[in-house]
C-alpha cells in the first residue's frame, strides 16, 4: 500500500458522492488510507467522521471514521438539487486535491462525480469536464481518458462531442497523440515493457476497403504504419464489432476506440460496476468512478460504491502500493 493516502475530492454534494465516500470507507476502513476533501455536513446522517488537519493523519484516523480534510461550503446539500452557491466549492476541492498530490502530501487523487452544468451555471466553469480541468491544473496540453477494469482497458480517441463531429476531430495529429499517450501510460503506469494496443476503425467493418468510409485508409492506417515503424505494437484498424469478445481481448493490453460510445459500451457491458476512469498524460495519478452524479437516487442509500472502491484501489496501486 502506498505510504501516502489517496485524496478524494467530494464532487457535487447534491449527487451520490457523499454516499460513495461513506460506503467506500465502510468497505476499506484502514486497509487503504484515503481522505475526503469536502464539507462534513454533506455526508449521510450517522456517518462516522474523523476530521484531520493534514493528509498524513488519514491512516490513523481511518480506524475511527471516514477521514475528512474539511473544506467548508457555503450551503448545505439537498440530494438531487444542486445549489449554485456550492459550485465554486466543488471546483476548489478539486484544485486542493491536485495541489496536495503535486506537493507530495497525497499519493494520488480520486475524483467523485461532478455535474458540469451545475458548475457552469453556478461558477462559470468553462471546461468540458474533470479531465480538461485537471490538465489545466497540471499545466499539460494533452491527456487521454482510459476506462479500466479487470476485463478491459479502453481509450476513446474523441470523447464528449456529437457523433457528427467525430470525423472532423479525428485528425492524424490527434490520433497520434492519443496512441502515444496510451502507449506511454501502459508502460509507466502499468509496467508493460511492450504494450499491445488494438485500434478500432471508425466505420462499420473498419470501412470495408473504402466502401463504407475512407477514414481508415486516409487517416488511421497511415498513423498506425508510422508508429509501428518506431516499434509500437499496434493492431488495426480493426472492425469494432469483433474487438471486444473474450478471445479478442486476450490479444491486447488496451484498445483505442474512435469515439465515446464505441469505447464505453463494451466496458460497461463487461463490468458495469467496477469500471474506473483513469487519466493518462498527467504528472500524477488520477482515477474516478465511471459514472455520474445520479441525482435520481441521491440521498436514498442506493448508490453502489463498487466503482469508487475500484478507483481507490487502482489509484493506490498506481501510486506505488499494492491495492
Amino acid at each position: 500500500m502506498s505510504a501516502r493516502p489517496v485524496a478524494v475530492t467530494c464532487g457535487e454534494p447534491a449527487g451520490i458522492g457523499p454516499e460513495l465516500a461513506a460506503k467506500a470507507w465502510e468497505k476499506l476502513g484502514a486497509t487503504l488510507p484515503f481522505f475526503l476533501i469536502g464539507d462534513p455536513r454533506h455526508l449521510p446522517a450517522g456517518t462516522p467522521v474523523a476530521e484531520i488537519a493534514a493528509p498524513e493523519e488519514a491512516a490513523g484516523a481511518a480506524a475511527h471514521g471516514l477521514p475528512v480534510l474539511a473544506h467548508p461550503f457555503p450551503a448545505a446539500a439537498t440530494p438531487g438539487r444542486p445549489d449554485p452557491r456550492n459550485a465554486q466549492g466543488v471546483i476548489d476541492a478539486i484544485a486542493r486535491g491536485v495541489a496536495l498530490v503535486q506537493e507530495g502530501a497525497a499519493g494520488a487523487v480520486c475524483t467523485l462525480p461532478i455535474h458540469k452544468q451545475a458548475l457552469a451555471e453556478g461558477a462559470g466553469f468553462a471546461y468540458p469536464g474533470h479531465t480538461e480541468y485537471l490538465a489545466a491544473l497540471a499545466g499539460v496540453d494533452d491527456v487521454v481518458m482510459m476506462l479500466a477494469s479487470p476485463e478491459l482497458r479502453v481509450v476513446p480517441a474523441t470523447i464528449h462531442i456529437p457523433l457528427s463531429e467525430v470525423p472532423g476531430a479525428l485528425t492524424a495529429a490527434h490520433l497520434e497523440t492519443v496512441l502515444r499517450l496510451t502507449h506511454d501510460g501502459l508502460r509507466t503506469r502499468f509496467g508493460l515493457a511492450r504494450p499491445r494496443i488494438a485500434v478500432a476503425g471508425l466505420n462499420p467493418h473498419a470501412g470495408e476497403g473504402g466502401r463504407m468510409g475512407r477514414e481508415e485508409i486516409e487517416v488511421i492506417a497511415p498513423v498506425l504504419d508510422r508508429l509501428r515503424a518506431e516499434g509500437m505494437d499496434l493492431d488495426g484498424p480493426r472492425a469494432a464489432d469483433t474487438m471486444f469478445h473474450a478471445a479478442a481481448r486476450a490479444g491486447y493490453d488496451a484498445a483505442v476506440a474512435m469515439y465515446h460510445d464505441q469505447a464505453l459500451i463494451p466496458i460497461k457491458t463487461l463490468d458495469f460496476d467496477r469500471g474506473v476512469n483513469l487519466t493518462l498524460g498527467l504528472p500524477f495519478v488520477r482515477t474516478s468512478p465511471d459514472h455520474g452524479t445520479a441525482f435520481d437516487i441521491a440521498g436514498t442509500g442506493r448508490a453502489n460504491a463498487a466503482s469508487t472502491v475500484a478507483a481507490l484501489r487502482l489509484a493506490a496501486e498506481l501510486a506505488g502500493g499494492e491495492a
